[in-house]
């Protein structure tokens, strides 16, 4: 077998392989992973896999061979999923600048997870991170905050800090309790809140924290939801690789299929919430899962994402692995419409904050 034939096969195997790998990323969209929870693990590289099977487009078409084909059908259908990850247009200065001109139109939603103040810039101490956010967020100038993992002592100083650090807003919030203190989600608002409440995960201490506002065009209601986390430590992960340590992979592979399987629960709960529910819904949070996954697809069904109606640039909200990893959102009922969004890239936490404006 000549040297090119060989060459040609095997480039021929790698692409089909790619382009199939390529099609399961589109699947994990629509497979609920509680049942085939390995579909999220490929939902979550369709960005190396969407490139892979670019680079072997290209080579391909250097080559001038027809196998160009296999990896160019594999990547038609990214078309409809990758501007979920990074937007090339510009938002529409004059639409913001007609709905900032009425703050009775327009309001700007923050949502962050602050990572227990646990700060992964070179601010020193757990108070120092705390004060840092505090400084960061009055500087957003938002009308309604979403705050996740947040952390203090017990409940006492959490309140005399809210209320110390955000005059105006009013705070609604529920917190686990625990030895190492108490943490949970926060919202702060401008607007007054008329009903309130909280959708608790079965064996989990996560959440979904809402909360209903009178504005002046109605009322509304803000779900804050941070999802099941993987649990996962990168530094201890590289750390086991080093140390051959088989017990922490397979304790580490526990918790990925156990946090996989939770999250479309979890989803659904706060979806059937939303059903009940007497005014429309934003769902605000950290989801701890990209867009394609089929968390996402659920939660964004009827709804609008204010990164892909307003957002420019890579929309990745995690510090790591970046531009992988988004998992923040602003979601919003469609009638209404985002004119800015923005990811703040600020290091208090491992989460890079969001923040959108939303005409209603």
């Amino acid at each position: 077998m000549s040297r090119n034939r060989f060459t040609g096969i095997t480039a021929r195997i790698l692409m089909l392989a790619a382009a199939g790998v390529q099609v399961l990323t589109y699947l994990s969209v629509f497979v609920n992973p509680s049942k085939v929870w390995l579909m999220t693990v490929f939902g979550l590289f369709f960005i190396p896999v969407s490139l892979l099977n670019a680079v072997l487009l290209v080579w391909a078409l250097k080559r001038k061979s027809r196998a160009f084909l296999i990896p160019l059908m594999a990547l038609l259908p990214s078309v409809f999923f990758v501007g979920k990850y990074v937007q090339f247009s510009e938002p529409d200065e004059d639409l913001r600048k007609a709905g900032s001109s009425d703050r009775n139109e327009m309001i700007r939603i923050v949502s962050y997870n602050v990572g227990r103040f646990s700060s992964s810039s070179d601010i020193d101490g757990w108070q120092d991170c705390a004060d840092s956010v505090a400084v960061f967020l009055k500087s957003c100038d938002a009308d309604i905050i979403c705050l996740q993992e947040v952390r203090f002592r017990n409940t006492a100083s959490l309140k005399a800090f809210l209320a110390s650090e955000f005059k105006g807003y009013k705070a609604e919030y529920y917190m686990n309790i625990g030895s190492g203190g108490c943490f949970g989600n926060v919202t702060l608002s401008r607007f007054r809140a008329v009903d309130k409440g909280v959708v608790s995960f079965e064996k989990s201490t996560n959440m979904a924290l809402y909360t209903d506002y009178a504005t002046a065009n109605g009322d509304m209601r803000i779900y804050n939801c941070h999802l099941e986390s993987y649990a996962f430590s990168l530094p201890k992960f590289v750390k086991s690789i080093r140390n051959h340590d088989r017990e922490f992979f397979r304790k580490t592979e526990e918790k990925v299929k156990m946090s996989i399987s939770r999250r479309p629960k979890q989803a659904d709960m706060i979806l059937k919430d939303i059903a009940s529910s007497p005014v429309e819904a934003f769902v605000c949070g950290d989801f701890n899962d990209n867009p394609m996954s089929y968390t996402y697809f659920r939660l964004s069904r009827d709804r609008s994402d204010s990164f892909v109606e307003a957002g420019s640039g890579f929309g990745a909200t995690y510090s790591f692995l970046w531009p992988m990893l988004r998992i923040d959102y602003i979601l919003y009922p469609e009638r209404f419409r985002a004119v800015m969004h923005k990811t703040l890239k600020v290091r208090y936490s491992d989460h890079y904050p969001i923040v959108a404006d939303i005409i209603i």
